[in-house]
């Protein structure tokens, strides 16, 4: 792979097609699901992949029938209660980014464990979006400049998109440079509204069950040869015009 993104973002669909398409409960699509997270999350640490954002639980999926909401942070609260060690045993630096404040205290608690438990590791930032929506973000931001407005501290003139983007719940990482969505829908479903505005947007049929380390790898590699010009002119186009 001649160039790795330094920053890949996921939106992981299909676990309830993959487990209906074979006659089981849609719980057992989130299991599998979770396996294929934990493979997609070795091999971004293996081909050098500096940051990964997972769209886990979108501040929509508060609709889903309740007990399916019940199996999803039943699953992702034992998720991170199993996977925690092996996180910080592989240099694997886990935050969380959303509304937290509507999950449950010891939800919370696991959640606030596992960020302190991994927060010197170097090797891989893992970014979990969780009752999370592109929309929340730009409003919770814009309304943090608000208040620092009313506060004094700059003039509304003085609000411009760096501002803005330092506000963001990734404004500690470098925009994703790559985004893939499984399971066959091309749209990005308000994640990330903000962030992934020159994003190269890869769309893949596979449910999120089957794509694996090899189909991320498939991803990484159809990246290496995208030519980003964010909003400029192509290179060959660049030098026919002098």
């Amino acid at each position: 792979m001649s160039t790795v993104p330094e920053h890949v973002a996921i939106i992981m669909d299909g676990n309830g097609r993959w487990a209906g398409a074979r006659g089981l409960p849609r719980a057992a699509g989130h299991r599998a699901g979770a396996q294929s997270t934990r493979a997609v999350v070795e091999t971004a640490r293996e081909v050098g992949v500096k940051a990964l954002t997972l769209f886990a639980f979108s501040s929509e999926n508060w609709q889903r029938p309740k007990a399916e909401v019940r199996v999803l942070l039943d699953l992702f609260r034992r998720t991170i209660r199993r996977e925690v060690a092996s996180l910080y045993d592989n240099g694997v630096r886990l935050s969380f980014i959303g509304e937290r404040s509507h999950f449950s205290t010891a939800l919370q608690d696991d959640m606030a464990d596992a960020e302190a438990r991994t927060r010197h590791n170097q090797a891989l930032d893992l970014v979990i979006a969780v009752d999370y929506g592109g929309r929340w973000d730009i409003v919770q931001a814009a309304r943090s400049l608000a208040r620092d407005v009313l506060a004094g501290e700059f003039e509304p003139d003085d609000i411009d998109a760096e501002r803005l983007s330092a506000r963001m719940s990734l404004s500690r990482f470098a925009t994703p440079d790559l985004f893939i969505r499984t399971g066959g829908e091309r749209r990005i479903s308000n994640f990330l509204l903000w962030d992934l505005a020159y994003s190269e947007l890869y769309f893949t049929d596979r449910l999120w069950p089957d794509f694996d380390a090899d189909s991320f790898v498939e991803a990484v590699n159809w990246f290496a040869h995208r030519e980003r010009r964010f909003g400029g002119l192509p290179a060959t186009r660049r030098k026919s015009l002098g």
